[in-house]
């Protein structure tokens, strides 16, 4: 009988982690969007790259370093909250179910300033090559995490400027963040002085 007791106790105590659904949902999310990101940059050229509608705007290179730079940054964020207390008592502050964040982060309606070193005259990459080098590598660790972490990832909270996400939510904002600059990239693209080739 004790140990049915120890066993039934040793089960209750098991951290909660996310379910086989949300993980593949996950890594399926992270998957595309990192192959939306890179197919579009691999089709452009030089000149198509580093066009800018405008001095003050983005080209499609720009947004590239830029996502690259906010993948350590924003999984740097997410671990943070991921190795801290649990703080469960902030999912009430939690306003978006998982599909809104990862609409919601990839609309461009309403436009956001970015913080300084994400600027991506900021960012340190020199090269398109060495921004998608640093997010291949990035985005294959996260998808690698979500598939085996056995991490209590919803009793995580983190707070951003623009609300409170558990930090299951925070990877699936990771993947809508390069979507919506995959949407920039296709704007710029769309300039009627985008060159031709």
């Amino acid at each position: 009988m004790s140990l049915l007791i120890i066993a039934f106790l040793s089960f209750v105590a098991a951290p909660a982690t996310i379910s086989k659904k949300e993980r593949k949902s996950a890594a399926k999310f992270l998957s595309d969007s990192e192959k939306n990101a890179l197919n579009t940059v691999s089709k452009l050229s030089e000149a198509q790259l580093k066009f800018k509608a405008a001095p003050d705007k983005w080209s499609v290179e720009d947004c590239m370093m830029h996502i690259a730079a906010s993948e350590k940054a924003l999984w740097g964020m997410t671990d943070g909250a991921i190795k801290a207390q649990a703080n469960p008592e902030k999912r009430s502050e939690i306003k978006w179910s998982d599909e809104e964040v990862m609409k919601n982060i990839t609309d461009r309606t309403n436009k956001v300033k970015t913080f300084p070193p994400l600027e991506p005259q900021n960012t340190g990459f020199k090269t398109l090559a060495e921004a998608t080098a640093s997010f291949t590598e990035n985005r294959a660790k996260l998808i690698s995490y979500v598939k085996g972490s056995t991490d209590d990832l919803r009793n995580h909270v983190a707070t951003l400027p623009m609300g409170s996400f558990d930090t299951y939510q925070m990877i699936l904002f990771i993947g809508a963040h390069t979507n919506r600059h995959v949407v920039q990239m296709k704007e710029v693209m769309a300039d009627p002085n985008f060159p031709k080739n």
